[in-house]
């Protein structure tokens, strides 16, 4: 089941491309301007959009471009924030979080269907996917919110500016309650796009050609 209508192959990959090309130029004002935290962000955003690449050419896992586009996404929405829309668009924060969620629940929803597929000893029940997914993404934002804390403490401590920052409680359960509308999102309407996706890892990871 698809929420929004997909744009063909082609496309995808010109907007993965034209995402990339933004991301190189945030870093290269970041560069130029001398500010570190896009140049940060930048850098590790944009290497994280290679990552299906380097699946398909050194672990012969062939990803469908939307999944690639999914990723690059992602990534790119935070990027921008932190250039500067974080602070200009209120809601931008709530927009990075849920995609952000919506990845963490695709690696795990994909790694517990491999583990399924892969062992005869484990079987796991569909309804349970919707309660992991949900529990994966938790329990990942809240180490993630601990993690921005931890840079908050470091930053005070050393004077250097982090390109993570916490912003007071309320912001944290917000950033919790989208971070579960990700996972629900993905638990809900993600099976039918990664289990091929789950049983291609199973087959190419574990030695099962």
């Amino acid at each position: 089941m698809t929420l929004l209508p997909r744009p063909s192959p082609p496309n995808q990959r010109r907007l993965t491309r034209g995402m990339q090309l933004a991301l190189v130029a945030i870093v290269v004002y970041g560069l130029l301007v001398g500010a570190p935290k896009a140049i940060t962000n930048g850098v590790i955003a944009l290497c994280i959009t290679f990552v299906p690449s380097l699946l398909e050419r050194n672990y012969d896992i062939p990803l469908d471009p939307w999944l690639g586009l999914w990723i690059t996404l992602a990534v790119f929405l935070h990027t921008m924030g932190s250039a500067g829309l974080y602070q200009q668009i209120p809601w931008w924060d709530h927009i990075t979080h849920a995609m952000s969620a919506t990845l963490v629940a695709g690696v795990g929803y994909t790694f517990a269907r491999g583990v399924d597929l892969h062992s005869d000893e484990i079987r796991l029940p569909r309804r349970f996917y919707f309660v992991y997914v949900l529990v994966i993404v938790l329990a990942f934002g809240v180490v993630w919110e601990l993690f921005e804390f931890g840079l908050d403490i470091l930053a005070n401590t050393t004077g250097v500016d982090m390109p993570l920052a916490q912003h007071g409680l309320d912001d944290t359960v917000k950033d919790l309650m989208y971070n579960s509308l990700g996972a629900i999102l993905v638990a809900a309407f993600g099976q039918a796009h990664l289990s091929g996706l789950a049983d291609t890892v199973r087959m190419n990871l574990l030695g099962e050609r």
